[in-house]
């Protein structure tokens, strides 16, 4: 089974901004300059510690997604195997959670080459 590993790195997104939000079918993508990540499972914009957008599949982003663009990146961390959590400069943070027991749901990308991929069958 995989997860969400602990040191998983994600340096090269620091500094970098939000510079694309794409609505697939089924997911969602957003770029951090070579960093994208690609998530089939709930996505949510916190500010000051309230939750204030949701993102989940087949639907489209609220509009507080807007407010992420162009924000730089500050901080990442990964609190536990099945969440990645993005710090921006404007008080706010992006929760992505790999909340699926049988599929693939979080794909991540660095310099066009896909990382991880995250499920939990084998």
């Amino acid at each position: 089974m995989y997860r969400i590993p602990k040191d998983l790195d994600l340096s090269k997104m620091i500094g970098e901004f939000t510079t694309q939000i794409a609505v697939g079918q089924n997911d969602i993508q957003l770029s951090f300059g070579s960093v994208t990540f690609t998530i089939e499972s709930k996505i949510m914009i916190i500010r000051d510690g309230k939750i204030i957008g949701i993102w989940e599949g087949a639907n489209w982003p609220t509009s507080e997604f807007y407010e992420i663009m162009n924000v730089h990146v500050v901080d990442y961390k990964v609190p536990g195997e099945r969440t990645i959590v993005i710090v921006l400069e404007n008080n706010m943070e992006i929760h992505m959670h790999d909340d699926s027991d049988h599929y693939e749901c979080i794909q991540i990308s660095i310099d066009g080459n896909v990382k991880w991929l995250f499920n939990y069958n084998e």
